[in-house]
């Protein structure tokens, strides 16, 4: 490969990164609102699409092998093609995961945790996902700080999440005239709503390994990589 035809490439797989993130972005967005509208159409688009970009992670996939196969990179080369690598790895899995909300939001049978604010946790991991793309296409070091520090901020507010909904199936359950088949359409609900509260969290790790990957593709400095 040509120098001049490698560094087209690496051109190539940083416009293909901020393309998938861009996707992804809109797909989190879409299956987002969907869970919050209950709205089983635009749900069904974010999992019938997550075939567009599995096929989109699979050829940056091979873009990256090769620019490492065939010209052997090093130092601040080499830290790009292996971060984004790992950032469309995070991407595909929050994809992943936006699906699954996709998912919750058809087997939804109706709202019982009005306490819990899935539209602000939802909101939260949004803007950390388009921050980090953000931060990835301005090789922004301290942006990925101020990510990973939102990261925190939504792993405290889903352990309160699944506080909230942990105590209100436990109160339900003590009420000696809740009847059984109210009690089981309770526990589906509550399953239901641990996995999304659980989805959002992990969406939040991704988005965290998004911008501790990119820190440590501009600097060189791995102190948020876990």
């Amino acid at each position: 490969m040509a120098r001049e035809s490698y560094q087209d490439g690496l051109k190539q797989l940083k416009t293909g990164v901020l393309d998938m993130g861009k996707l992804v972005i809109d797909r989190l967005d879409m299956g987002i609102k969907a869970l919050l509208e209950n709205d089983a159409e635009l749900a069904k688009s974010v999992i019938f699409g997550d075939d567009e970009i599995n096929d989109m992670y699979l050829e940056l996939e091979a873009e990256c092998v090769n620019l490492l196969a065939l010209q052997q990179p090093v130092a601040g080369d080499l830290r790009l093609i292996a971060s984004s690598f790992k950032i469309i790895t995070d991407l595909e899995r929050i994809a992943d995961l936006a699906v699954n909300l996709g998912d919750y939001t058809l087997d939804a049978r109706r709202e019982v945790f009005p306490d819990v604010d899935i539209s602000s946790l939802g909101d939260l991991v949004l803007t950390m996902l388009t921050e980090s793309i953000e931060a990835y296409e301005a090789q922004d070091a301290d942006a990925c700080f101020e990510i990973s520090d939102k990261d925190a901020e939504v792993d405290a507010l889903c352990k309160i999440a699944n506080q909230v909904v942990v105590k209100t199936l436990i109160e339900t359950q003590i009420e000696s005239s809740t009847s059984f088949d109210i009690l089981d359409d309770l526990m589906a609900d509550v399953q239901r709503f641990l996995l999304t509260i659980r989805d959002i969290e992990r969406i939040g790790d991704h988005a965290a390994n998004i911008a501790a990957r990119t820190l440590y593709m501009v600097t060189n400095n791995d102190e948020l990589l876990y």
